[in-house]
C-alpha cells in the first residue's frame, strides 16, 4: 500500500490500480472469494445479453429462444476462452519450453484471469449453434444480432485484467500511465517502483465501446444479414486488437512466420481480420436473403401453427368436405366418396372408386345427371387443402 502511495506521489496524473481484486463472503465451513474479475466477466455478460435480447426481439423471434440459446453459448464460450489462453501462454501450466515444471491444477483457475476471446467466440458459436437448432432459428440471424453485445461484452470483461493488475503494456511517461504495484507478482523485474505502464485493458475498452456504436449505425443504416454484421465485428475488432496486443509485454506465445517472430494473439488477429473480410465481400456480392427471416426453413410460425391445426393420421392429413354428401340430392354417398382424393395415396391424386355411382334418378336426364355429379366431384375436390402446400 505504501508503495502504491509513492508511486501516485511521484506520478499523480497517471491511473492508479486497485488495491483490492475481490472480497470474501463467510461460511459456515470457511468462506467463499468473490473475484472483481468474475463480477466484471458477469456484468459484461449481463449487458451483452440485454443488448442483444433488445434486437433480437426486433428480428420477431420466438419468445424465450434467447435464453435457450445462451444456455449453451455461454459456457461452451467461457471453456473455449480457456483453452485458448492455456494455448496460447503455457508456461505457467506445462513449464517453460513444455518441461513438465508447470501447475496443470492452475487451468481450470479461470478466476485468476486468463480468456482468450478467439476461442470463446470458435466454442461459443458452437454452442449458439446447438441452441440456435432447438429454438428454430438460423445461427445467422442470431450472430448478427449478437455481435454488438458481444463487443460490449468484451468492453466491460477486459476491466477484469485492471482488478488483476494483468495484461498491461510496456513502459510509457504518457500521463495516463497505468500504476502497478510492485509487490505484485506481474510487475516486470528490473524496473523501477515508478514506472508506469500502457493500460491496454482501457484501450481496448475504449475500442470496443467505440465499435458498439459503429456497428449498431451501419446495421441500421445497411440492414445486414446472413452474418455479415458479424464478421464485421471481427474485421473492426482485430483491427483494434493488432495494435493493442503488440504493446503489451505479458509473456506469451511466440510464433515466427514470414521472418517476422510475434505474439500468437497478433498473428491469430490478422488472419482473422482477412478471412474475416473476405467473407463479408463474398457474402455481400450475394445480396439479401429472400425470404429475410430469421426462421430455419419450415419453422416459421404460420408453418408450425398450419401443422398444429390440421388433423392427421398416422398416413397423412385427413381431407374432408362436409358439403360432399349434400351437394346434389342426385349423387350417393357412393360417389361421391368415389370422387373423394384418397389418404392413403398422394393427395395430388383422386383415389380411384371402389363401385361404380348408382344411376341418375329416373326424373333426371342422362346429361344432367353427369352435370351434377361433375358438380359434387368439383366441390368435394376443390374445398380440401392443397397438397403439399407451406404457408
Amino acid at each position: 500500500m505504501q508503495s502504491l502511495l509513492h508511486v501516485a506521489a511521484v506520478a499523480p496524473m497517471s491511473i492508479p490500480s486497485p488495491s483490492w481484486s475481490g472480497f470474501d463472503i463467510p461460511l459456515p465451513w470457511g468462506s467463499l472469494r468473490i473475484h472483481a474479475y468474475a463480477l466484471c466477466i458477469l456484468l459484461g455478460i449481463i449487458l451483452g445479453l440485454w443488448l442483444t435480447a433488445v434486437r433480437w426481439k426486433r428480428r420477431g423471434t420466438p419468445e424465450g429462444s434467447l435464453w435457450d440459446i445462451a444456455i449453451w453459448a455461454i459456457p461452451f464460450g467461457i471453456v473455449g476462452g480457456r483453452l485458448y489462453h492455456v494455448i496460447s501462454s503455457p508456461d505457467a501450466y506445462f513449464g517453460p519450453g513444455f518441461n513438465g515444471t508447470g501447475d496443470l491444477s492452475l487451468i481450470p483457475q479461470i478466476w485468476r484471469g486468463g480468456l482468450g476471446i478467439w476461442g470463446a467466440v470458435v466454442l461459443g458459436v458452437l454452442g449458439a449453434w446447438l441452441g440456435c437448432r432447438r429454438s428454430g432459428v438460423k445461427l445467422t440471424a442470431f450472430l448478427d444480432a449478437a455481435a454488438p453485445g458481444l463487443l460490449l461484452a468484451q468492453a466491460i470483461g477486459r476491466w477484469g485484467n485492471w482488478f488483476n493488475q494483468e495484461l498491461f503494456g510496456g513502459p510509457t511517461t504518457l500521463p495516463w500511465g497505468l500504476q502497478i504495484d510492485p509487490n505484485s507478482p506481474n510487475f516486470p523485474a528490473g524496473m523501477p517502483s515508478s514506472t508506469l505502464f500502457h493500460p491496454t485493458f482501457l484501450y481496448e475498452s475504449l475500442w470496443n465501446i467505440i465499435g458498439v456504436a459503429v456497428l449498431l449505425f451501419l446495421d441500421r443504416r445497411f440492414h445486414f444479414r446472413r452474418a455479415r454484421l458479424f464478421w464485421l465485428y471481427a474485421i473492426y475488432y482485430t483491427l483494434g486488437r493488432v495494435w493493442i496486443e503488440a504493446l503489451r509485454i505479458d509473456d506469451a506465445e511466440q510464433i515466427n512466420l514470414f521472418g517476422i517472430t510475434t505474439r500468437l494473439n497478433v498473428w491469430t488477429s490478422i488472419f482473422v481480420f482477412v478471412a474475416a473480410l473476405i467473407i463479408f465481400i463474398v457474402l455481400g456480392l450475394r445480396g439479401r436473403p429472400v425470404p429475410d427471416t430469421a426462421y430455419l426453413p419450415g419453422r416459421e410460425p404460420a408453418a408450425v401453427a398450419a401443422e398444429e391445426d390440421e388433423p392427421a393420421t398416422a398416413n397423412g392429413p385427413i381431407v374432408t368436405d362436409a358439403k360432399a354428401h349434400d351437394a346434389d340430392g342426385s349423387v350417393s354417398d357412393t360417389g361421391a366418396h368415389g370422387n373423394l382424393r384418397s389418404n392413403q395415396s398422394d393427395l395430388g391424386h383422386a383415389a380411384e372408386p371402389t363401385e361404380p355411382a348408382e344411376e341418375p334418378h329416373a326424373d333426371v336426364t342422362p346429361d344432367q345427371g353427369s352435370e351434377s355429379t361433375e358438380t359434387a366431384a368439383s366441390s368435394v375436390s376443390g374445398s380440401g387443402p392443397e397438397a403439399g402446400s407451406t404457408k
